[in-house]
């Protein structure tokens, strides 16, 4: 696996299109202002625009890390399976993150790519959380929705965790323009310091 390098030397971070009418192009300013919060606060070196990118699309390959994100139905066919499986073996990272509603879709399509797993909640004491910012309580609440309290699950292959998936948090609203959902700079902080964590746990090689 590489990555896609730009003029500049930086490389890029994607959004996964998928199938079955949910939103996948939810929340169009969140990774747009994640990346300029690492870049500026962690100083990375990530291309201003993350891309779009099919996820039977071998080019797939080129990323460090995949985002995805929605409120409905996604459909993973038998080839874009095995694509992402392939893609996440060979040393890729998919964030997913609930933006409500997608729970019950993005399980069962999971199961597709990794029969064999389970996702397991993360402990508080996982690195994830304790990167260049620490969250001894895990997932901040960025959203109420249910009011469920937040939880970070991943999938764990041979010891390497290759998926975080942040349920009942809504971190992705939280990184978008203040005047989108209008939460407060404390909170919108919090969410912009957790996707840091993230990007930064997917590229320092943190598992085993």
């Amino acid at each position: 696996m590489h990555k896609t390098i730009g003029q500049d030397g930086t490389y890029k971070i994607a959004v996964l299109k998928y199938n079955g009418g949910g939103d996948w192009y939810a929340n169009p300013t969140s990774l747009p202002n994640l990346i300029e919060f690492c870049n500026q606060e962690l100083n990375m070196n990530i291309d201003a625009e993350p891309d779009q990118i099919d996820i039977g699309s071998i080019d797939l390959f080129n990323y460090p890390l995949v985002h995805i994100t929605g409120h409905g139905n996604i459909v993973i066919n038998t080839e874009e399976a095995e694509n992402l499986r392939n893609y996440l073996l060979a040393g890729g990272f998919l964030h997913i993150s609930d933006n409500y509603g997608m729970d019950p879709f993005i399980r069962t399509q999971m199961k597709i790519v990794f029969p064999e797993l389970e996702f397991i909640e993360l402990p508080f004491d996982h690195p994830i959380y304790h990167q260049t910012y620490d969250f001894e309580k895990g997932l901040p609440k960025i959203h109420e929705h249910d009011a469920k309290f937040p939880q970070g699950f991943g999938l764990i292959f041979e010891g390497r965790l290759i998926c975080f998936y942040d349920y009942e948090c809504d971190l992705g609203d939280g990184w978008e323009d203040p005047e989108v959902h209008n939460d407060s700079e404390p909170t919108r902080l919090k969410a912009l310091q957790m996707g840091a964590n993230i990007i930064q746990f997917s590229l320092n090689g943190d598992n085993p």
